[in-house]
């Protein structure tokens, strides 16, 4: 349903956009968000910030993992010389064991999830003032973020990255 709703919505644009051609020069132009989060200073600078931010936990949960690995392949190799009572009390304890682990990994992936978020809305609100500079500027009519289809020619996010990494 969204995807019909935006297909008429471009359709419509498009539409637009050709009556607006006959009439006067109709200036379009697209801006490659996702080149915009890989090259622009600012999104590499989040992205940095986020690794620092959140690579001790990550570090933590990769050790916290082997160490559990180990663990149950040690269960493994020793589990038929145990008595019932101990095979159940260590299979008990790593099962909980690996729930606590679950349990981190779930909350570090969430709370990355959103700090992600946070930073990358950040970029893309700054991008969206460049676009905005760079479209009244250069007397654009419409910028796009997304197409199926962009001429190169219409591609103006090196002049948005530009003006993006100087600090305008």
């Amino acid at each position: 349903m969204k995807s019909l709703s935006r297909q008429i919505s471009l359709a419509v644009l498009m539409g637009t956009m050709a009556l607006a051609a006959h009439a006067q020069e109709f200036k379009a132009g697209f801006v490659n968000t996702d080149r915009i989060f890989r090259e622009a200073t600012t999104a590499k600078a989040a992205q940095a910030k986020l690794e620092q931010e959140f690579s001790k936990r990550e570090k933590e949960l990769v050790d916290t993992g082997n160490t559990l690995k180990t663990a149950s392949d040690k269960f493994e190799r020793e589990a038929p010389t145990l008595s019932e009572s101990q095979r159940t009390a260590r299979q008990r304890q790593l099962v909980d064991q690996d729930r606590e682990f679950q349990r981190k990994r779930r909350e570090f992936q969430e709370d990355l999830n959103s700090r992600k978020n946070e930073e990358l809305s950040a970029v893309l609100e700054r991008a969206n003032r460049v676009v905005k500079t760079v479209a009244e500027a250069e007397k654009y009519d419409v910028i796009l973020q997304e197409a199926v289809y962009i001429n190169p020619k219409h591609d103006i996010t090196d002049k948005v990255l530009k003006a993006l990494n100087a600090g305008k």
